[in-house]
C-alpha cells in the first residue's frame, strides 16, 4: 500500500487517481501528525511526502518515520513545487528519502518511479523473509545436529556397555564406530574379524548386505586374537530407516559358542537316543510278534483240552448216569469250561489288536446289517426293537469295526431289564474338529448307540473300558469283562474315542467318534 501525505486535498486527489489507475492501493493523510499515526498502525511500501506542510514539514516527518523500526525499509519520495532549490533536495536525501521530485510532475515518470520503488520494497521483503527462513533452517539444522550428536553419544555409550561386539556404519557400509569388544577380534575398525578357514569373507558379505538394504542374521566362526581360538558368533545387522531411507546400520556379534557346543552335544545325544529307541522298537516288534504267536499257540493248546472237557461232560450229562447232586456239579463244570473258552477267545482277540492292520473304505450300514443278522435269534428271543439311522462310509479296518459293533449290540441285548423288551437306537452325525479334541483330522462321524437296559452309575464310566472290569455279577450276567476293553482299543486303533452316559435302570448311551478319513502315512 502507498501513503500520500499532503495538506492540500486537490493534490492528494490527483495523485491518488493516477496511482489507482495503475492498480495501486492508496492511503492518504492531510498532515504529518496523521501520517505518523498511520505509519505506527500500518506498514506501507512507499510514502509520497509533500515538503511544505504546517506544524511538521516533510523533512521532520521523514526523519521521524525512519526512526520507527517497522518503517525503516519503507521508501520515501519527496514531492514539492516550492522547495526546488538544491539545498532542499539535498536536505530531502539527508532526511532519508530515496527520491526528490519537483513539480510539475510527469505522471508517466512518476508511475515508473513508483513501480520501481514498489518492486524494490517487495524484493527487500522477500529477501528478509528468505533470510528469516534461512536463519530458522540453520537453527533447525543446528538443533538436529545437536540431537543427532547426543543420540550418537547415547548409542555409543549403550554399545560400549553391552557384552556383544557392536558396530555402526554409514549408509554406504563404511564402519564409523566400533566398541571395545571389537578389538579382541580385529586389529582396526576397518577390518572385519577373520573367519574359520576363511570359509566366508565377512567384508564381501557385508557389501552384499548393504547393497540389498536388508538386515542380515547368520552364524560365523571368528578368531579371537589373543588365543587364536575360533568362536561361534551370531552376526546380526539391521538398517536404521528414517523417512523411508536408510540413514545408518547397527550391527552386533553375539558370542554363542557355549550354546553351540551344548547344542552339538544334545544333537549327538538325541541321535544316540534315537538309534537306541529304534533298536528298542525293533526288539519290541520282535517280542510282540513272538507274544502273538505264543498267544495263538497257547489259546489253541488251552482250547483243545477245554473242548474235550465240554464234550465228555455233555456225553456224561446226556447218559444221565449220575444222581442230581453230581449232575449239578457236572453242569457247573460245563458252564465254567464254556466261560473259560470264551475268555481265551476274548484274550486272543485283544492280543490280535496289536497287529498291523490296513484301513479301507467301509460301509457301516452293511456291517451293522450283518451283525443284526447274526444276532437275529437273540433279538427275537428278547423281543428287541432296533431303530437305525443311515450311517456314513468311512475309512476303517472292517474286521475291527465289526467286532466293535458286535460287542456293543450284544451288551445292549444282554444287559436288558427283566420283562422289558430292549429298545436299541443307533444314530449318527458328522462333526468337525472344533467339536473334538483332535487337530489332526478334519471331519468325524459321531455314532450313538442307546438302549433302555439296566444302565450303570456314571462314576464308573472310565472303569468299564478297563480289561477284566465288571459292574455286575457273573451269576446274573455272563461275560468275561474284556468286551469294552476291546472296544476301547479298537477306537484307539482308529484314532477315535468312545465314552458312555448312563442312568441306573434307565439305559445307557455309548458315544463313538471316528474320523471319516484316516491320515496317510508317508513311507
Amino acid at each position: 500500500m502507498i501513503l500520500i501525505v499532503d495538506d492540500k486535498r486537490e493534490n492528494i486527489f490527483a495523485l491518488k487517481s493516477v496511482l489507482e489507475l495503475h492498480n495501486f492501493k492508496v492511503d492518504t493523510a492531510l498532515s504529518g501528525e496523521e501520517a505518523l499515526k498511520k505509519v505506527l498502525k500500518t506498514t506501507y511500501a512507499l510514502i509520497i511526502l509533500d515538503v511544505q506542510m504546517p506544524v511538521m514539514d516533510g523533512f521532520e516527518v521523514a526523519e521521524t518515520i525512519l526512526g520507527y523500526k517497522k518503517a525503516q525499509s519503507t521508501s520515501i519520495i519527496f514531492l514539492s513545487a516550492v522547495s526546488t532549490h538544491k539545498k532542499f533536495i539535498t536536505k530531502g536525501y539527508i532526511s532519508g528519502a530515496i527520491d526528490y521530485i519537483t513539480k510539475p510532475v510527469d505522471p508517466d515518470i512518476l508511475i515508473l518511479k513508483v513501480k520501481t520503488f514498489y518492486r524494490l520494497y517487495e524484493q527487500t521483503n522477500d529477501l528478509k523473509e528468505a533470510k528469516l527462513a534461512l536463519q530458522k533452517e540453520v537453527e533447525v539444522r543446528k538443533e538436529t545436529e545437536m540431537a543427532l550428536s547426543k543420540t550418537a553419544k547415547e548409542l555409543h555409550s549403550i554399545l560400549e556397555s553391552i557384552p556383544q561386539i557392536a558396530f555402526t556404519a554409514k549408509t554406504d557400509g563404511e564402519i564409523e564406530y566400533v566398541n571395545e569388544h571389537w578389538f579382541a577380534y580385529a586389529t582396526n575398525k576397518n577390518e572385519f574379524p577373520a573367519t574359520h578357514n576363511n570359509n566366508i569373507s565377512l567384508s564381501a558379505k557385508w557389501l552384499e548386505t548393504v547393497e540389498s538394504g536388508r538386515e542380515i542374521e547368520m552364524e560365523v566362526q571368528i578368531k579371537k586374537l589373543n588365543t587364536e581360538e575360533y568362536r561361534y558368533h551370531l552376526l546380526r545387522a539391521i538398517p536404521v530407516i528414517t523417512d523411508n531411507k536408510i540413514v545408518k546400520w547397527v550391527g552386533t556379534f553375539t558370542d554363542i559358542n557355549h550354546q553351540k557346543m551344548i547344542n552339538d552335544i544334545l544333537e549327538k545325544k538325541v541321535d544316540e537316543r534315537t538309534r537306541e529307541l529304534q533298536d528298542t522298537n525293533k526288539e519290541l516288534e520282535i517280542s510282540n510278534h513272538d507274544l502273538q504267536q505264543f498267544a495263538s499257540v497257547a489259546s489253541h493248546d488251552l482250547k483243545e483240552p477245554l473242548r474235550k472237557i465240554q464234550i465228555y461232560s455233555n456225553i456224561i450229562k446226556e447218559k444221565k448216569v449220575l444222581d442230581d447232586n453230581n449232575l449239578n456239579y457236572l453242569e457247573k463244570v460245563i458252564i465254567s469250561s464254556a466261560r473259560m473258552s470264551r475268555l481265551i477267545n476274548d484274550l486272543l482277540d485283544y492280543s490280535r489288536l496289536s497287529q498291523v492292520h490296513f484301513f479301507e473304505s467301509c460301509d457301516l450300514n452293511a456291517i451293522l446289517k450283518e451283525i443284526l443278522f447274526d444276532l437275529e435269534l437273540s433279538i427275537a428271543e428278547k423281543k428287541a426293537v432296533i431303530h437305525m439311522q443311515e450311517l456314513p462310509v468311512i475309512e476303517a479296518i472292517p474286521g475291527l469295526v465289526r467286532q466293535l459293533f458286535q460287542n456293543l449290540l450284544s451288551n445292549a441285548l444282554k444287559f436288558s431289564r427283566e420283562n422289558v423288551p430292549p429298545v436299541i437306537t443307533i444314530t449318527s452325525e458328522i462333526t468337525t474338529n472344533e467339536e473334538t479334541s483332535s487337530n489332526d483330522f478334519n471331519t468325524f462321524c459321531t455314532i450313538r448307540i442307546s438302549d433302555n437296559g439296566i444302565g450303570f452309575d456314571e462314576q464308573y464310566t472310565n472303569k468299564i473300558f478297563t480289561i477284566f472290569q465288571r459292574l455286575n455279577s457273573r451269576e446274573k450276567f455272563d461275560g468275561t469283562g474284556i468286551g469294552l476293553a476291546i472296544a476301547k482299543k479298537i477306537m484307539d486303533k482308529h484314532n477315535g474315542s468312545i465314552t458312555a452316559t448312563s442312568k441306573e435302570n434307565e439305559g445307557s448311551t455309548f458315544i463313538i467318534t471316528l474320523p471319516l478319513h484316516q491320515l496317510k502315512v508317508s513311507e
